[in-house]
């Protein structure tokens, strides 16, 4: 693993200086899961919530929430993006447990062209789209639990391209 680059020699956090750095198109995907109740996951399912479509809200608010990243982390460089995809599946039997509990999984596609890297974009994407979905159940679940919230790739940029490995290994890395 490389030093942390969000310190300066004398270990005060800065902004990191990109101005070097080439543009080039990178990508982040995210993935995370919010668990619920078998009746609020059929409601969701169903679009069947009295507050209305909550998959397309949680959308929206995901994709508002990337374009706004760099106002809500101090060091984050303020990028364009170029697309930014919020996709839900609706999982009955992956979070089924002791907890009788259900998912709807949340997957974040973000990408750029830039001279910095859109993980940061993708995941306050994903939170807060997971967040969104909390926000319009809680009335009828306050027992909900956002889960697994992570980086599953990146690529693009002078590192390259890596992969979390989804067999619970460390994880991979290629480029240079």
């Amino acid at each position: 693993m490389s030093e942390l680059t969000h310190f300066n020699a004398q270990g005060e956090a800065h902004m990191v200086d990109v101005g070097d750095k080439a543009v080039s198109h990178r990508v982040a995907v995210t993935e995370g899961c919010i668990r619920l109740l078998p009746d609020t996951h059929a409601m969701v399912a169903a679009g069947t919530h009295k507050k209305g479509d909550v998959l397309g809200i949680a959308r929206v608010a995901g994709i508002m929430a990337a374009k706004r990243t760099a106002e809500l982390i101090p060091l984050c460089h303020p990028i364009g993006l170029t697309r930014v995809a919020v996709e839900f599946a609706l999982d009955e039997h992956v979070a089924d447990g002791p907890d009788g509990l259900h998912a709807v999984t949340c997957r974040v596609t973000a990408e750029t062209r830039s001279q910095t890297g859109v993980e940061m974009e993708a995941l306050v994407a994903l939170q807060v789209a997971l967040a969104t979905i909390y926000d319009m159940c809680k009335a009828v679940d306050r027992g909900m639990v956002i889960d697994g919230v992570r980086l599953l790739e990146k690529r693009g940029g002078k590192s390259g391209l890596w992969q979390a490995d989804t067999s619970g290994q460390a994880p991979s890395a290629t480029g240079s």
